[in-house]
């Protein structure tokens, strides 16, 4: 017996050294997603699915299978965005949904995901998430003075959620992951004539930008209030969900290695300091 501890002790002190460093070493693969099973699914190349719209009607087109993407847009080097000239006309009913993995390093200005432009402050309301712990949705007028509809509950950082909002011209709607988080009494808001929209980065009451901290995918807005079994569904096909009513969709940017419209409707982006990065799935869980 004696000689049997004496050899383990032996043995652990040769090679203990060596299960350390190989335990380490798993521990620093799984934390940054080398064993998360959705590495391993197939990815869909860029631009792979698309709305077409023609005389006869208007279709999806491609592999709209729901394959995960090869590239998200990862923001906050170097003051990204992506700029949108054309113009993107939003009603009065609308929804606005994205994915988005929000960095937990605090930002003062605040994390806007959709805003307009220098020059068109007051345009309408910018789509953002508050900076201060926890993070909450919030549509801020951009310093006209106004309202500004909240959601009642946080959303996470360091992970991918679905978020957005619906209008119907009387609520605004907040969601998380396709369940409603909280319904602001609103009836003022306007209609939306982005004309310089602004993807991660919004022009502050001074003028100055502000950029979104994080990385975001799938970018859909409609013009029609878009119902909860609805969005829920949308959650449910994942990061790559394709849009669901063609027919009110105006504007569809997926953000897999590109910064162009897939909604048929053409309105391009011009990506500006935007990382696309291909080993985002830390923090992405199927739903």
């Amino acid at each position: 017996m004696k000689y049997r501890v004496q050899s383990a002790m032996e043995y652990l002190m040769t090679y203990g050294w060596a299960i350390l460093a190989i335990a380490i070493v798993m521990v620093l693969l799984y934390s940054i997603g080398i064993f998360n099973l959705v590495n391993l699914q197939p990815t869909a190349t860029p631009g792979s699915c698309q709305v077409i719209r023609t005389l006869a009607g208007t279709s999806l087109a491609g592999q709209c299978n729901n394959l995960i993407p090869k590239y998200v847009a990862k923001f906050g080097s170097d003051n990204g965005l992506l700029l949108v000239s054309s113009s993107v006309i939003l009603t009065r009913n609308r929804t606005m949904l994205l994915w988005a993995y929000i960095s937990g390093t605090y930002s003062p200005s605040g994390n806007p995901l959709i805003g307009p432009t220098i020059g068109v402050c007051n345009n309408g309301y910018l789509f953002k998430v508050q900076s201060n712990s926890p993070y909450q949705m919030l549509l801020d007028d951009c310093g006209a003075g106004g309202v500004w509809p909240q959601s009642s509950a946080s959303v996470s950082s360091n992970k991918w959620n679905q978020i957005g909002y619906t209008y119907n011209g009387i609520d605004v709607v907040f969601y998380v992951n396709g369940k409603q988080v909280g319904i602001v009494a609103q009836n003022a808001l306007p209609n939306l004539d982005l004309n310089g929209l602004a993807i991660g980065s919004e022009s502050g009451f001074c003028c100055t930008y502000n950029y979104f901290n994080g990385s975001m995918s799938n970018i859909q807005m409609y013009n029609i209030s878009i119902d909860n079994n609805t969005i829920k569904a949308l959650y449910q096909e994942g990061i790559a969900g394709v849009p669901i009513d063609l027919q009110h969709l105006v504007a569809w940017w997926p953000l897999n290695g590109d910064a162009n419209d897939y909604s048929g409707n053409n309105n391009q982006g011009i990506p500006t300091n935007v990382i696309w990065n291909a080993n985002w799935q830390y923090g992405y869980i199927a739903s």
